[in-house]
């Protein structure tokens, strides 16, 4: 019966570490997801430095690319962010597109390492004879 016993108890352990380090893992790698009302208004929560994805539209007139990294505001319709982007933008990226960044806040504007086109998943054939113009 003592040994019943003793092999519960260390089942018992086994999960109970097993849960701890899973909810542990978890919880460091949990990224979250703000639009630029909410990151205006939990700026506290998150320091400098602090990883964070910031959802908005790519304000129309703010784009402005450097020699080492892209400068936009971003919006929601109720505040907007002034943007950074070190890496080089996706394929589609441009003024009034949706995207999805990730980064963290750094002396006063979003610094992102990364961004994400947000699209609907309807693809529409463009008409013929409306085809992008080739480059020389």
């Amino acid at each position: 019966m003592e040994h019943r016993k003793f092999v519960l108890f260390g089942i018992g352990g086994v999960v109970a570490l097993v849960i701890a380090v899973t909810i542990s893992g978890l919880s460091s790698n949990i990224t979250y997801y703000l639009y630029p009302t909410e990151a205006s208004q939990q700026r506290a929560d998150f320091p400098d430095g602090e990883v964070f994805r910031l959802a908005g539209l790519v304000v129309d007139g703010t784009l402005q690319e450097t020699d080492d990294d892209l400068r936009f505001d971003v919006t929601d319709g109720g505040a907007t962010i002034s943007v950074v982007l070190v890496n080089t933008p996706p394929a589609l990226f441009d003024e009034g597109v949706p995207v999805l960044l990730e980064g963290a806040w750094t002396e006063g504007m979003f610094r992102a390492e990364t961004a994400i086109i947000r699209h609907d998943e309807n693809y529409e054939v463009p008409e013929e004879g409306n085809a992008p113009a080739e480059s020389p």
